[in-house]
């Protein structure tokens, strides 16, 4: 394998928006332009199109795999494809744009370092524009490309391009104090500035999606935030080689790790050093986040699953009761003094919900006061109280240590995702 490919940058970056703003055809056609496809995937997409009595070939067919997906029309599942340039390698996550699978929305946008929001020209901002960028915000994502798509419907008007982006910055920009916001008005359909320059709309001057994709900075902060490893598992093989082996194994979750470092062991708060740093059967002098690693430490201190390692510098903070943004998945609602399971990091317990403190409007992008349940798709603040305390940071310092989902112990579908503030 090339090793100039391996060593690319990597942008993770989501789709989001409304039902039919074309998400899967703009990615599709980003596929398309740069080279990225097959040419039998080609083939079975052009087959497919013909099947579905298109006149031309459907791009969005190449994100949409299911077949319930491709028999309506529509995004359902959230769908990652693999593409690069000679620039930068990728990692797209199509989500759907529909309001019952919003819960995919956050799970395909959580490690995204850019966000898509797409806007069809014709219908400008919508609640689901409202929805997806104030998830886009709550997430953390660090760049948003506002794409107005479907120009060429719109006789690629410059007017209407500038009317939506005011409307955009007025109504979600302001609002949510948002930082790093492009604006790009694209036809996904016909390619106007997706990859390449588009000859109907001289009057744009900026970049296309591709030269945005390929420039954007990659956000670093986890890697240079305190140095956080959460132990996943204990490794104590048993055979005469390692006979007194015992490794604690997991992937570093911020900062940087070295030989010799001294690192506090939570919830014990027990000291130690740390000896070796193993990567399969190589021996590292340091590792950086996000490493899958082994660790050895230079005492034999009692380490086990859902415990962390920390830097002495900047502490976590441990407690029972958590306060959190949480989005709401599940058909079933939220309800005060309700019990879960909670999953943070590697550690598992049970948790009950305290109180619902206020509840955001997506209309106005604003917290209204909470009442006692919540329903699907509502985002709030909740404070939970936990049966053994979690250490945590909080979501703006490390998207890792600082967010955890809720499981219900009845049926253990993942019912809901927060981001803890403190």
């Amino acid at each position: 394998m090339d090793k100039g490919y391996l060593n690319m940058e990597l942008l993770r970056f989501t789709t989001a928006g409304s039902v039919d703003d074309g998400k899967s055809t703009l990615i599709g056609r980003l596929l398309y332009d740069s080279k990225s496809i097959f040419e039998d995937q080609l083939e079975a997409v052009e087959t497919a199109s013909r099947r579905s009595g298109n006149e031309e070939v459907n791009l969005a067919l190449l994100t949409d795999g299911l077949r319930s997906e491709r028999e309506q029309g529509i995004t359902i599942d959230v769908a990652y494809r693999y593409f690069a340039t000679p620039k930068r390698k990728f990692i797209i996550a199509d989500t759907p744009g529909h309001i019952q699978y919003t819960r995919n929305m956050v799970t395909g946008a959580s490690t995204a370092d850019l966000a898509i929001i797409l806007i069809d020209a014709r219908n400008g901002v919508l609640e689901q524009t409202l929805r997806h960028s104030y998830i886009a915000s709550l997430l953390g994502i660090p760049h948003i490309a506002v794409c107005i798509n479907k120009m060429d419907l719109m006789d690629f008007s410059e007017k209407t391009y500038e009317s939506i982006k005011r409307e955009y910055c007025k109504t979600v920009v302001e609002k949510l104090a948002l930082a790093n916001v492009r604006f790009i008005p694209i036809s996904a359909k016909l390619g106007d500035n997706v990859v390449s320059k588009s000859e109907n709309m001289l009057w744009y001057k900026g970049q296309t999606l591709m030269e945005l994709l390929e420039s954007t900075p990659i956000d670093h902060k986890q890697s240079m935030s305190e140095m956080r490893f959460p132990v996943q598992y204990v490794i104590r093989p048993i055979s005469d080689k390692f006979h007194d082996f015992r490794g604690y194994a997991g992937r570093l979750s911020g900062g940087v790790l070295k030989k010799g470092d001294a690192v506090i062991i939570f919830p014990s708060g027990q000291r130690s050093v740390v000896t070796t740093i193993m990567q399969c059967e190589n021996e590292l002098a340091e590792a950086f986040t996000p490493d899958s690693i082994t660790v050895q430490l230079a005492d034999n201190i009692d380490v086990s699953r859902g415990d962390i390692l920390v830097s002495e510098n900047e502490l976590p903070v441990t407690g029972q009761d958590v306060t959190m943004m949480v989005c709401w998945f599940n058909e079933r609602p939220l309800y005060v003094r309700n019990k879960y399971i909670i999953l943070h990091m590697t550690r598992e317990t049970v948790g009950i919900v305290k109180s619902i403190n206020n509840l955001v409007n997506i209309s106005t992008l604003e917290a209204e006061a909470g009442g006692d349940m919540l329903k699907m798709n509502d985002i709030a603040s909740i404070t939970i109280k936990t049966a053994q305390p979690l250490v945590f940071d909080p979501y703006e310092k490390n998207r890792t240590t600082g967010s955890l989902i809720l499981v219900d112990p009845d049926t253990f579908e993942t019912v809901g995702a927060g981001m803890i503030y403190r």
